[in-house]
């Protein structure tokens, strides 16, 4: 029983470490411009050990995708969960964390679908389907998060929580997509006036 749970945590472990790996080099190269030779060197994994766990690169990306979804959807979760705040609050930290995080300059770009996006859209449609799924249990989680604070009254009760919620996922996507081309803030900064007006909180 101990050999078997070893086992399932090497297993576990080498996955994950390949898809972390695939994360840090993807975020800053993209994934067409990263070779599987270049992710297996820098995550000191041979070539048959990603074939155990992977059938091809396509399957990888989408599994990358999967990954990053899970842990960001867990970090929504904690986020607005925390019972000190009030709804609001909850949802204006979401967005002071996109801000302080996604505005960096750098080629490094930590929201992958910012990121692949454009790139795998026409390139694989298991990775389009994973992010378009992906992108639809955000807003899902935003628009919960939107129909709380006009209950516990903290939002305004005039929100539309569906359209609320895909139009800041939607306009905060742009901005991030302007500071990576620009090399500013300003698009984000704009993006964080905005919201503020639309759910009352200036």
């Amino acid at each position: 029983m101990v050999r078997l749970r070893a086992m399932k945590s090497s297993y576990d472990d080498t996955r994950q470490h390949l898809l972390d790996t695939g994360h840090r080099v993807m975020s800053s190269k993209g994934f067409s411009c990263v070779g599987l030779s270049e992710l297996l060197n820098t995550a000191g994994v041979p070539k048959g050990s990603f074939y155990h766990y992977f059938k091809s690169k396509e399957q990888y990306g989408q599994a990358l995708l999967e990954d990053y979804f899970s842990k960001y959807l867990k970090d929504m979760d904690l986020l607005f969960s925390l019972e000190s705040r009030s709804t609001a609050e909850s949802l204006m930290r979401y967005w002071r964390e996109w801000l302080k995080i996604y505005s960096d300059p750098r080629d490094e770009q930590k929201c992958l679908v910012v990121k692949l996006s454009a790139e795998v859209a026409d390139l694989s449609e298991p990775m389009r389907l994973t992010l378009r799924d992906g992108t639809d249990r955000i807003i899902a989680r935003l628009a919960e998060c939107i129909d709380a604070g006009r209950e516990d009254g903290s939002l305004p009760q005039s929100l539309n929580a569906r359209k609320s919620a895909v139009t800041l996922y939607q306009m905060w996507l742009g901005a991030s997509l302007l500071a990576k081309l620009h090399r500013t803030d300003e698009s984000m900064v704009q993006a964080m006036e905005v919201t503020r007006t639309l759910l009352g909180q200036e």
